[in-house]
């Protein structure tokens, strides 16, 4: 007479059939081992506390930055790099370059010449001068300078297109006047 298999469950296929055990009952807990760990012992309140962020504190070993004397020497066989390359030192990037002051005061010259007609041609000819600087000196403010002239140059245009349209308007005005009469 053949058993059922147990449940739950397949066979064992070494046994003789059979079973070396009664079925486990479902609703039984599986080990013997208490549902909740029981609370921890050996607590000293007197013990120094334990610091949360020790594992995080930097080594200096292990700096995100390089040691002196980086970048290293060059291995035997290269020659050596030109200067100006390779990393930036430590910090926050390039260091900036210094703006050509001469550029900064042509822009604002010739910007304000929208409403004072007289400082726009000026601060063109300063931006020709800071174009000038900026070759020589290597600073920057390039754009600066090159929107000074193209700025200064076009409202100076337009106010001499002004003073002609006022000169023919006061000339046919007189010769209109002068042949009424």
């Amino acid at each position: 007479m053949t058993q059922p298999p147990p449940a739950g469950g397949w066979p064992d296929p070494a046994s003789t059939g059979q079973p070396s055990s009664p079925p486990a009952d479902p609703t039984l807990p599986v080990s013997s081992q208490p549902a909740v760990p029981p609370q921890p012992s050996g607590y000293d309140p007197y013990q120094p506390p334990v610091d949360p962020y020790a594992g995080m504190k930097s080594d200096p070993a292990a700096a995100p930055y390089p040691p002196a004397g980086y970048p290293p020497a060059q291995p035997a066989g290269y020659p050596p790099s030109p200067p100006g390359y390779g990393y930036p030192p430590p910090g926050y990037g390039y260091p900036q370059q210094k703006t050509n002051s001469m550029a900064i005061v042509a822009l604002v010259l010739s910007l304000i010449g929208i409403g004072s007609c007289i400082t726009a041609p000026v601060g063109a000819i300063m931006g020709h001068v800071a174009m000038r600087q900026i070759r020589e000196t290597g600073e920057g403010g390039e754009g600066m300078a090159k929107a000074a002239i193209i700025v200064g140059w076009i409202l100076t245009g337009l106010l001499a297109l002004v003073i002609i349209g006022y000169a023919i308007a006061i000339a046919f005005a007189i010769a209109n006047s002068s042949s009424t009469t």
